[in-house]
């Protein structure tokens, strides 16, 4: 039986706590347990405004960048855990203007990119 969200994003993100200080999603109904997951991770939770994708910008930037891996209309329940792990291990390597150039990785993890030597 797959892992329900509440225990999907423990499993995920327990492991990083450390670095969560805030969640942010929208008003599903998949996120009725979201006190649990604010506790367990002793971060803030937040919900967007109905219809207010300008809030999720972030979100909405990345759902985007999904669909180069993930097309609109694929059948999620078809994606292998390699499948997954694959466009994850892009997207969050993959610099970002946004982050001044670094990937997410580096942000989150506060990962120094190497420094090219000159010849």
């Amino acid at each position: 039986m797959p892992l329900g969200v509440t225990q999907t994003v423990l499993k995920l993100l327990r492991p990083l706590a450390d670095q969560v200080h805030t969640l942010t999603s929208d008003n599903g109904k998949e996120f009725a347990q979201h006190e649990a997951i604010a506790e367990a991770l002793d971060a803030d939770f937040y919900f967007a405004h109905p219809y207010a994708s300008w809030e999720r910008g972030l979100n909405e930037n990345t759902n985007g960048l999904i669909r180069q891996y993930v097309p609109k209309g694929c059948d999620f329940t078809a994606l292998t855990q390699r499948d997954i792990q694959k466009a994850m291990d892009k997207l969050n390597n993959r610099p970002r203007k946004c982050l001044g150039m670094k990937t997410p990785n580096q942000v989150f993890f506060g990962i120094n990119p190497p420094v090219a030597l000159a010849s």
